[in-house]
């Protein structure tokens, strides 16, 4: 008995151990972070060069070098929150661990071969969306973010999407992933304020335009794309939390709009969207990393919020993404989807496979 205790002992020291340890490095961190000069009077940034479409806005707030977001705190800037959620038991773990799911890839080297308007699933929230013979690729992460595994394959190689535009709704690793945009040559990036000179600074082929919310971008086509709110933040390093914007965006042509919600958590920011856009024909909204929802929020929208955001935003139909493609919370793998399929009103969902072209 004394034999097992000694073991029991030993194993709850290392544990207290290693749980100091990982608080010390979190203190650290936390304490480096540094501080922004106070007292900068607040301003509102927006690029004048570009058309800004909700009469009387201003532009974004600005305040010691950090956009705020009008909709709520969003996003947990302090460290102790995420070991606290790192530290505590998931109530589904056994579920998860036992899950077999897997989004579907479907593989046709000619799948882009055609003039036709479609919209294609990468994976994530990364789409492929051809307009009138232009290519627009949504947040471009067709890699692995650090210390993520991807659970899926590409449907095609990266050398062959060859995007005209990119749109990145704002700079988290899973929706901006600097070795993808590598890759691309001669392409225009359409970003929030403050991103474009890292971009450019990674792939010098590519150039930038960076817009405030209700801003429409300089783009000579038929059709029109325009920056948007989203109820999200920005974070890539230890000291630069909302030091650029973050986002939405809606495509026009002159028959279609197309809104892709990127990162969000749930507000009314999709009502003051439809206030301006009356109806979108098709929406394409995050449905994962949802769970445990006191950390997740004020980031993310789960199945549920997905359809009344839809519902507010007048969507005839809803592409679901942001599931399958990383495990990046609690909630079992598949359970964003389940959740969708049995949810009252959800006829209008259209789940898309990894490779399928749905032509609109």
């Amino acid at each position: 008995m004394m034999h097992n205790n000694m073991h029991h002992k030993d194993g709850c020291d290392k544990k207290s151990f290693l749980k100091t340890l990982l608080f010390a490095i979190v203190r650290f961190l936390f304490f480096k972070r540094g501080t922004k000069v106070k007292g900068m009077k607040k301003v509102y940034l927006i690029n004048k060069k570009l058309k800004t479409i909700k009469n009387g806005f201003k532009g974004n707030k600005f305040q010691n070098g950090v956009f705020e977001n009008p909709y709520g705190k969003s996003g947990n800037t302090a460290f102790f929150d995420l070991l606290k959620w790192k530290l505590s038991p998931n109530p589904q773990k056994d579920i998860k661990e036992n899950e077999k799911y897997s989004l579907k890839v479907i593989k046709n080297k000619n799948a882009l071969s055609t003039a036709e308007d479609f919209i294609y699933w990468l994976g994530h929230a990364s789409f492929l969306i051809q307009l009138d013979g232009k290519k627009i690729l949504t947040d471009p992460c067709l890699t692995a973010p650090p210390f993520i595994k991807r659970l899926t394959e590409l449907p095609i190689e990266i050398e062959k999407i060859k995007p005209d535009y990119l749109l990145i709704s704002h700079g988290h690793y899973d929706h901006l992933d600097l070795k993808t945009i590598e890759k691309f040559d001669k392409c225009i990036a359409l970003v929030p304020l403050k991103m474009g000179q890292m971009i450019e600074s990674k792939n010098e082929k590519i150039s930038t335009q960076e817009a405030g919310w209700y801003q429409q971008y300089d783009i000579n086509e038929k059709f029109e794309i325009t920056f948007l709110p989203a109820h999200h933040w920005h974070k890539r390093g230890i000291n630069d939390y909302n030091e650029m914007l973050w986002g939405s965006f809606v495509i026009q042509t002159k028959d279609k709009t197309i809104y892709f919600a990127g990162d969000t958590g749930y507000s009314n920011h999709f009502r003051d969207i439809q206030k301006i856009f009356k109806k979108v024909d098709i929406g394409i909204m995050p449905i994962g990393a949802y769970s445990p929802g006191w950390f997740m929020k004020s980031s993310h929208i789960n199945p549920q919020e997905t359809l009344q955001a839809s519902r507010e935003l007048h969507a005839s139909k809803v592409i679901p993404m942001h599931f399958g493609t990383f495990d990046l919370s609690d909630e079992p793998l598949g359970e964003p989807e389940r959740l969708l399929r049995g949810t009252e009103g959800n006829e209008n969902v259209h789940f898309l496979a990894i490779g399928e072209k749905w032509t609109i």
